[in-house]
């Protein structure tokens, strides 16, 4: 499918606040870093998320603040070795790795 791109979108509409599964891409215009991440953590949820800059140290800054499961930094690749979920309404819990198998453990807790 090809992708569809919505510009000029603002951070309350519908298709800013969704978490929407296909090639599509939001624009949402802001005037810092500040506001960006502001803008990005505005949502119920967060299974995943994107950070671009020219220092990549700064990118993993941002990329820390971001409220979500995953976050690809400069196009980063998919990595499906790594715990893979959500913040929020986008799940809790991980898949795959040592996280994964944790959601089937049970805990005791003993004391004398």
């Amino acid at each position: 499918m090809r992708p569809t791109v919505f510009s000029e979108v603002s951070p309350k509409m519908a298709i800013a606040q969704e978490e929407i599964f296909g090639p599509v891409l939001t624009i949402i215009p802001v005037d810092s870093e500040e506001e960006a991440i502001e803008v990005a953590n505005d949502s119920r949820y967060g299974l995943s998320g994107a950070v671009w800059a020219k220092d990549p140290d700064r990118a993993l800054a941002a990329a820390r603040r971001l409220r979500t499961g995953q976050v690809d930094l400069n196009g980063g690749a998919f990595n499906g070795d790594a715990p893979f979920g959500g913040y929020k309404q986008s799940g809790n819990g991980r898949e795959r790795g040592r996280f994964g198998l944790e959601e089937f453990l049970e805990t005791k807790s003993l004391q004398r």
